[in-house]
């Protein structure tokens, strides 16, 4: 275990490592075992049955804990997944408060699923703090936050809402567009950190997972124990691929953030370009406190192209580096329309209020040359001028 004044660098790399006993391999071993041999009916060993504990599962919850300067960390078989452990601390009669624009799925779990247990969600801008606690009720028992949010890049000011909260309401904050490199939300206030570790913490789009991370021992020990019941874990060589890609966190990191600033003010400067959404753009409404409260401003780029909703989907069609998918983080560079496709489970009254709108692009920025980068979207914004000109 690294000590915790190590930098974060160091923590990636070494935290979460237990030396091989056998062997002495200096890379963990995936440990495939289902179930453990005992000494003797009911002996009290740390390892009985893989659901309940994994020796890889807990080399990369150790190392999610050392990422966010945390205590506990449980991870889970998805993001989805760990964001219903952390809802799971709220009973039926509880009130949620959440960001208003948030991943479709998050979306579709508080408004489809939590209300079939009683628990009711009240979406509202979190940008806004006074705002946000005025629609608190004595029922509200969690905040969640979203920052950035998915997709329009809004941020919330977590160590303000975490200062002026009512007594008793936990806060939750998906960290998952940021990564804990660029932002540590229990530093800031929050009691909760969520993470679909798929996307930056993994890295390379080859391993399912979440994590729920805290610091509080009341808060780790329910996590656990929703953990161990309802089963929904990653299995040990996803473990370890999150494990073997947190790794590189910081230096995969450095790169999306430097490809999506050159992207963004490679757009911003298009006349074909309505709108570009970016956290480290001056023009971003919220560029202060993205400066204040991140330490980079993440490789996430959201921008509405001059032209409607064909235009769009002909960039996305025509681009060639970047590939039309779903999901984000990854090494490689991603493009996709969230009205059609991260975010379609949400009507359309919904979508148009958050301004998720049918010619609106996320890009997902890898670490590919970003003159190359450049030079795709350029290709793509012109072949779809040129095919929307001739219909």
């Amino acid at each position: 275990m690294t000590a915790p004044q190590h930098g974060f660098a160091t923590r990636a790399v070494w935290s979460g490592r237990e030396r091989c006993r056998t062997t002495g391999a200096t890379i963990a071993p995936i440990y495939q075992s289902v179930t453990y041999t005992l000494p003797h009916a009911g002996a009290p060993v740390e390892f009985d049955y893989s659901r309940t504990k994994n020796p890889t599962r807990n080399f990369v919850e150790r190392q999610l804990a050392a990422l966010e300067d945390a205590e506990f960390a449980c991870a889970f078989g998805s993001g989805m997944a760990a964001v219903t452990a952390a809802v799971s601390l709220l009973s039926s009669g509880d009130h949620l408060l959440a960001t208003h624009d948030l991943y479709g799925g998050t979306h579709r779990l508080f408004t489809h699923v939590l209300p079939r247990y009683g628990i009711t969600t009240t979406f509202v801008d979190t940008s806004d703090v006074a705002a946000t606690w005025a629609a608190a009720t004595p029922r509200t028992r969690m905040l969640w936050l979203e920052t950035p949010s998915n997709p329009r890049l809004r941020l919330c000011d977590i160590a303000a809402l975490a200062r002026s909260r009512p007594p008793g309401v936990m806060i939750a904050v998906d960290n998952t567009f940021a990564s804990p490199y660029l932002q540590r939300p229990l530093a800031l206030g929050a009691d909760i950190v969520v993470h679909s570790t798929t996307k930056y913490i993994c890295g390379h789009s080859d391993a399912l997972g979440g994590a729920v991370i805290a610091n509080d021992a009341e808060v780790g020990a329910a996590v656990a124990f929703h953990q161990n019941c309802v089963g929904a874990v990653p299995g040990p060589f996803d473990s370890y691929l999150t494990l073997r890609g947190a790794k590189t966190l910081p230096l995969r990191m450095e790169a999306h953030c430097r490809n999506a600033q050159h992207i963004a003010e490679f757009l911003e400067q298009r006349d074909d370009v309505a709108e570009v959404r970016y956290p480290g753009l001056p023009s971003h409404p919220q560029y202060e406190l993205a400066k204040r409260q991140m330490s980079g401003f993440g490789g996430v780029v959201s921008f509405r192209p001059c032209g409607g909703a064909e235009r769009a989907e002909t960039i996305a069609a025509s681009s060639r580096v970047f590939n039309l998918a779903v999901s984000l983080g990854g090494v490689e560079s991603l493009i996709c329309l969230p009205a059609r496709m991260t975010h379609a489970s949400l009507t359309d009254a919904e979508r148009a209020e958050l301004g998720i709108t049918d010619d609106l692009l996320r890009l997902s920025v890898g670490i590919e040359d970003a003159d190359d980068l450049i030079a795709d979207l350029h290709g793509a914004l012109g072949a779809s001028v040129r095919a929307v000109t001739a219909v």
